[in-house]
Formats: C-alpha cells, sequence, structure tokens
C-alpha cells in the first residue's frame, strides 16, 4: 500500500509539473492509475478527475482574457458539456474489455497529437495569417455549421478519453480563427474545464471514480505544478517536449505489447 501511495504521489507529482511546463502529464498518471491495480475505465475516469483542478485553476487565472468572449462562452460551455457527457456515457457503454484493447491506440493518437501538435498549429496559424478577413468561400458558407460540430467531437473525445485533449482544442481554436494566444489558452483550459465536469458528474454517478487513489494523485499534480512554475523558465520546453514524446512511445509501446503479444 506504501508503494502504492508513493508511485500514485510521484506519477501525480511529475505530471503536475509536465503540464505546467508542456503538457502530456497523462502519459505518467494514467498508467500510474493502472499500475496500482485501478480498472481501466475507472483509471481513465479518475485520471479526468485529477485534471479537472488543474483546467479550473487554469481557466481561473486567464479569466480577464476570457472576459473577451463573455458573449460565446455560453454556447461554448454548452458545447463542451454535451460533448462531455456523450463522450463519458460511450466510455462506459463500450466495456472494460473494449477500452483496455482501445487503450494502446488511444496513448498513440495521443502521443501523435503531442509529437505534432505545436508544428500544426502554427501551420494552421500560418494559413490563418494569409487569409485577412474572412476564410475562402466554401468555409465561409460552411463555417457557422461546421465549427459546432467539429467542437462537440473534440469534446467527446476529451470525455472518453482525456490525454491530447488540450492539443485538440487549440487546433479548434486556431480554425475557428482565434489568434491571441492568451485568449486561446484560457479557452482551451475553460473548454476542457467543461467537458471534464460533465464527464466527470457521469463517471460519479456510475461510481467509476476511484476517490483515494485519484485524491493522490491530484496531491501529487499541484505539488508539481507548483514547483514546476518556479522552474519552468530554466528549463527549455522543447526539452521537456521531447522527453515527453520518449515516455509516450515508450509507454505506447508496452502496452500494445501487453495487449497484443
Amino acid at each position: 500500500m506504501a508503494a502504492d501511495t508513493l508511485l500514485l504521489l510521484t506519477a501525480g507529482f511529475f505530471g503536475g509539473a509536465l503540464n505546467a511546463i508542456a503538457g502530456g502529464g497523462s502519459f505518467f498518471t494514467f498508467p500510474a492509475l493502472l499500475a496500482v491495480g485501478v480498472p481501466s475505465i475507472a483509471a481513465n475516469a479518475t485520471n479526468t478527475f485529477a485534471a479537472c483542478a488543474g483546467y479550473l485553476s487554469g481557466a481561473y487565472a486567464f479569466r480577464r482574457e476570457l472576459a473577451a468572449y463573455r458573449h460565446r462562452l455560453p454556447e461554448l460551455i454548452l458545447i463542451s458539456l454535451l460533448g462531455g457527457l456523450l463522450g463519458a456515457g460511450l466510455l462506459l457503454q463500450v466495456g472494460e474489455a473494449v477500452f483496455r484493447q482501445s487503450i494502446p491506440w488511444l496513448l498513440l493518437l495521443a502521443t501523435g497529437l503531442f509529437a505534432v501538435g505545436g508544428p500544426l498549429n502554427a501551420r494552421l496559424r500560418r494559413r490563418q495569417s494569409r487569409r485577412p478577413g474572412a476564410q475562402g468561400r466554401p468555409w465561409r458558407w460552411l463555417r457557422p455549421a461546421l465549427l459546432p460540430l467539429l467542437l462537440l467531437a473534440v469534446c467527446i473525445y476529451g470525455g472518453f478519453f482525456n490525454a491530447g485533449l488540450g492539443i485538440l482544442a487549440l487546433s479548434y481554436l486556431i480554425l475557428a480563427g482565434e489568434s491571441d494566444i492568451h485568449a486561446m489558452n484560457g479557452l482551451k483550459l475553460l473548454l476542457s474545464t467543461a467537458v471534464s465536469v460533465a464527464a466527470l458528474a457521469l463517471f460519479g454517478l456510475r461510481g467509476s471514480i476511484a476517490w483515494v487513489e485519484g485524491g493522490l494523485v491530484l496531491i501529487g499534480t499541484l505539488a508539481g505544478g507548483y514547483v514546476a512554475a518556479h522552474f519552468s523558465r530554466q528549463i527549455p520546453s522543447g526539452w521537456v517536449k521531447g522527453f515527453v514524446i520518449v515516455v509516450g512511445i515508450g509507454i505506447t509501446a508496452y502496452f500494445f505489447v501487453e495487449t497484443y503479444v
């Protein structure tokens, strides 16, 4: 029991530190929950619980930037809540065995998103800047209908599997025409909060959250994020991102071997 407690606290600490610097903390916290014997669906739900506090506190830190979007926030939050509920409901419907087999593929997707998310978002932002005013004609007409559906799809993914949600949310915001990185980070965290809260409501009603294990991860996450905030400027984010990608590849390979070999 002491070893499990230490593992969860340590995983939470490193996960919180990585999230504060570059992201990718779920590559530590989710496998740690599985390692101490939490069933896979409960581990995913518990990981969402542990991450939610960080989303909420981060969104609050960007409250001034978010104030400029107050007329759009009800729509964005409503779609995010709906997507979170749908994704969580889908997760609970697929069953333990099916979800366990999907874990390697979900981790592969999350690793790929983390690896290419930065360059992809930068490329999307450059394309946006080359199109002053509205988008091209087809996109201009389709945009009002497609953007809410795209956000709903992103939030369904987040309710089903939390890792990689931030990168997808940023990509959506760029496609939606946003360019202020501070506002985008605030919106990303707010959307992630809404998705997580909706998913957690359903997970809690179904008894899918391992509260004790999740509480230990949450304590470690808060400590790691606090410490990393003081040292983040001294550590090149590129090094941290490279480390997270290597860890993600290793964990993904492990789960592929465990599941299919």
